[in-house]
């Protein structure tokens, strides 16, 4: 069956195609958790990019970045083959990172929050 979905601020638009009810599911889930976040934790505002940056040409580094205070929410890729994305919201202890994984550069403590 085909599925088309809309996010919630209208921006963006899918066609999918789906088996069942549970693949709907696991797509629509998967596409929510990256594409849904429209709104900066840091400074609540809805000016949020996708953005891929690269770092020596070999690694890409997906990211939403706040086009107003600069905050960002990165995104991981798993390792499972299927270039599916991830946002990033806990560091390697399992704590949340800045707001909710949304961390601005602090040049003062010299590290993300």
């Amino acid at each position: 069956m085909k599925v088309n979905y809309t996010t919630r601020n209208g921006r963006i638009s899918i066609e999918f195609e789906a088996s069942s009810q549970k693949a709907i599911w696991q797509q629509l889930s998967s596409f929510q958790e990256v594409f849904e976040e429209d709104t900066c934790r840091k400074c609540k505002s809805n000016n949020v990019r996708c953005v891929i940056r690269k770092a020596k040409d070999k690694y890409d580094y997906h990211e939403l970045r706040c086009a107003d205070c600069g905050a960002k929410l990165a995104f991981g890729i798993l390792d499972d083959g299927t270039d599916t994305l991830f946002p990033k919201r806990k560091d390697e202890d399992g704590k949340y990172r800045g707001k909710y994984g949304w961390v601005k550069w602090n040049p003062e403590t010299e590290r993300e929050e």
